[in-house]
């Protein structure tokens, strides 16, 4: 079964790291994937976002006119891409920065204050994991426990942020299961 996901943001929120961990993740549990990322010139707070397609055969396409899984981290993102998600897909919005969640009855809506709960946790920037926690609870036959180690490697001289995105994953994950 193919599925795609797009996952936005502006820079600096971690979108495409995000994209590329669970890319990565996909392809440890045998699954055929393409990430595609977009993103403008701009080093931090222009609009970004990277489109995941995973499947269990070949992929058929690579860049997508509408997408199954949606993960929007800000309001322009929501605003801009709620037109593509399709009829029962899910969007994970972050309440923290999206106010007016309008979505048709045929979509399902994970709302969640992501940025809140990074920084309950020490750090705005960990709202890229705790939104990879949450999506995470979407894919009931991928395994996600390499997720520690991939962080551990991503910040190999820094334990503190180690601990800081474990939990920050962890913590979404957790969420997701409860919604």
């Amino acid at each position: 079964m193919e599925r795609s996901i797009i996952i936005a943001g502006f820079g600096g929120q971690g979108v495409l790291l995000i994209g590329k961990i669970l890319a990565n993740i996909f392809m440890k549990n045998n699954k055929k994937v393409t990430w595609y990322p977009c993103y403008g010139s701009e080093m931090r707070g222009g609009a970004v976002n990277c489109e995941i397609v995973v499947s269990d055969d070949e992929v058929t396409s690579v860049h997508k006119k509408t997408t199954d899984i949606l993960v929007c981290l800000n309001d322009i993102s929501f605003k801009k891409f709620i037109p593509q998600l399709n009829c029962g897909g899910t969007v994970i919005a972050n309440t923290s920065m999206i106010k007016n969640i309008n979505i048709s009855d045929n979509m399902k809506v994970i709302k969640a204050a992501i940025s809140d709960m990074a920084i309950k946790l020490g750090n705005v920037k960990a709202s890229n994991m705790v939104a990879l926690g949450i999506l995470s609870t979407l894919f009931e036959n991928i395994n996600f426990s390499e997720i520690p180690n991939i962080i551990k490697n991503m910040f190999p001289n820094k334990p503190e942020l180690v601990n800081l995105n474990i939990n920050a994953f962890m913590e979404g994950k957790q969420l997701g299961e409860c919604v």
